[in-house]
């Protein structure tokens, strides 16, 4: 197994690299920030991954949720991710659930760290009362045309910051899709191989009108 990871190994250890195998975590939606943080942690070492996911693939998603290819359309999310992690490393244990986030909960699984691939308010106010209930953290992520959000929410309530409405996101271009996944899927790993990780912090990223790429940051309140 340390063959197979040996360039992360080198970066923390034999010892944190045998940690990650006792870790587990549940990316809540598989398509476009989900499926890129199936790939980005599929093949860390992190012993269980749970994917939820009840929707199917359609060819519009393919150009911006780099699991999938053409002839996925019609397979659950979720599942084709789950294939994807396996084929890639055989260390990870990778449990499908195709279903709402409703129905996930109602499960009562307890995971270290929560990650949100969903695409709409509610949907991750669901998670962060959910995350709250089982007192886990859980990393926030959110993208539209060129911007997007992060945070790792700890002690602080999404619903005390955002307002929780059912708006439908503008267009997305596909890069910033897998740019705010590897912010994302950083602060997971970080933070489940026991390395500093600043918490209840939201950066908003964007590009301005003449390209720049403008990173703000944002202490949230907390109890």
């Amino acid at each position: 197994m340390m063959h197979y990871f040996h360039r992360q190994v080198q970066l923390w250890g034999e010892a944190t690299q045998e940690m990650l195998q006792h870790k587990s975590i549940a990316i809540v939606g598989c398509g476009g920030l989900g499926s890129s943080l199936s790939y980005a942690l599929g093949a860390s070492g992190i012993g269980e991954i749970h994917l939820i996911d009840f929707d199917e693939v359609s060819t519009h998603n393919i150009h911006r949720q780099i699991a999938f290819s053409l002839g996925d359309e019609g397979k659950n999310k979720a599942r084709v991710n789950a294939e994807k992690i396996t084929a890639r490393c055989e260390y990870v244990k990778t449990v499908v659930h195709e279903c709402n986030f409703d129905a996930f909960a109602q499960k009562g699984i307890r995971v270290d760290l929560i990650i949100d691939g969903t695409d709409n308010l509610p949907s991750r106010g669901k998670i962060n009362e959910y995350a709250i209930s089982m007192n886990t953290p859980w990393i926030y992520g959110s993208v539209e045309a060129f911007n997007g959000q992060v945070c790792f929410f700890d002690t602080a309530s999404f619903s005390d910051v955002f307002k929780i409405t059912q708006k439908t996101p503008a267009g997305i271009a596909a890069p910033i899709v897998m740019h705010i996944a590897s912010l994302q899927a950083n602060l997971a790993l970080r933070y489940l191989a026991g390395l500093a990780v600043k918490k209840d912090y939201l950066y908003y990223l964007f590009f301005n009108d003449e390209g720049e790429l403008i990173t703000q940051k944002f202490g949230l309140p907390t109890p």
